[in-house]
C-alpha cells in the first residue's frame, strides 16, 4: 500500500505514482481543479490505460463539475502488456490507488469507480476487502457479461457491497443490456441508482443520426455523477 512518503506530485494536475503491492509502482494522474469538493479514484477499462481519450475527456468533464480525479494504471498497462493482470493483482491495485487518493484528497470526500473492468474491479475490491472511507462507487459502463452471452454472474458480488452505487449505462451497451441491468439495480435496492444514457454504446459513443455528440454524452456523465454524489454526501442517494 502507498504511504504519505511514497505518494509524489501533490500539485493540482500532477503526475504521480504509488506502490501497487507486490506488483511494484504504477503511474497516476491527479487532476484537482480550484474549488474541488470531492475526489473520484478512476480506474481504466481492460483495453486502454489512464491516458485513453475517454479517460482524458471524462476527467475534463468532471473538472467542470468541481470533481477532482485520480486516474491510475494497472500493472499490466504500466508494463505495456495487453493482457490484464489476474484479479488479485487488479484488486490490490484498486485498494492501493484508493489509499493514495485518500492521502491526496485531504479533506475531500472520496468516491471510487471506473470504466468497464475498472469499475468492476473496484466493486470486487469493495465486496471482498472493503474500501475504507469511500463514500460510493461509480460505474461507467458496468461489464455485466461478454457481448452475446447474457448473464448476471459477474454482478453477484454486488450484494456484498455496502455502499451507494451509480450505474451509468448506455442503452446500446453490448456488455450490459438494460433488460438485465435494470432488474439487477432493482434487486440491489435503494443504495443502487441506474442512469440510462440514450443512444450510447459501451464506449459511450453515439451514432451521428442520434442528434447527440460524444461530447454531449461526456457532459451528461459528469453532470449525473455530480448530482448523484452530492445526494450521497447529503445522505439521500
Amino acid at each position: 500500500m502507498a504511504s504519505a512518503r511514497e505518494v509524489a506530485g501533490r500539485r493540482a494536475d500532477a503526475e504521480t505514482s504509488f506502490r501497487a503491492g507486490a506488483a511494484g509502482r504504477v503511474s497516476a494522474l491527479l487532476r484537482r481543479p480550484d474549488g474541488a469538493d470531492r475526489l473520484l479514484a478512476l480506474a481504466h477499462g481492460a483495453g486502454a490505460g489512464m491516458r485513453h481519450a475517454f479517460m482524458e475527456n471524462l476527467a475534463a468533464a468532471l473538472v467542470e463539475r468541481r470533481i477532482a480525479t485520480f486516474r491510475y494504471q494497472f500493472p499490466y498497462t504500466e508494463a505495456g502488456r495487453k493482457r490484464p493482470d489476474r484479479e488479485p493483482v487488479l484488486r490490490a491495485t484498486v485498494e492501493a490507488a484508493v489509499e493514495a487518493a485518500r492521502e491526496l484528497a485531504g479533506d475531500l470526500p472520496l468516491f471510487a469507480g471506473g470504466k468497464s473492468m475498472g469499475g468492476r474491479m473496484t466493486s470486487r475490491a469493495a465486496a471482498i476487502d472493503g474500501l475504507p472511507e469511500v463514500s460510493g462507487l461509480v460505474f461507467f459502463g458496468f461489464p455485466l457479461h461478454p457481448p452475446g452471452k447474457p448473464s448476471t454472474d459477474r454482478a453477484d458480488h454486488l450484494a456484498d457491497v455496502d455502499l451507494p452505487i451509480l450505474f451509468l449505462q448506455g442503452d446500446r451497451d453490448a456488455f450490459g443490456g438494460l433488460d438485465l441491468v435494470g432488474p439487477l439495480v432493482e434487486r440491489l435496492g435503494p443504495r443502487a441508482t441506474l442512469h440510462i444514457v440514450s443512444s450510447a454504446d459501451h464506449g459511450f459513443h453515439v451514432p451521428k443520426g442520434s442528434g447527440r455528440t460524444d461530447a454531449d454524452v461526456l457532459a451528461e456523465l459528469a453532470r449525473r455523477t455530480g448530482e448523484w454524489s452530492a445526494k450521497v454526501l447529503a445522505g439521500r442517494p
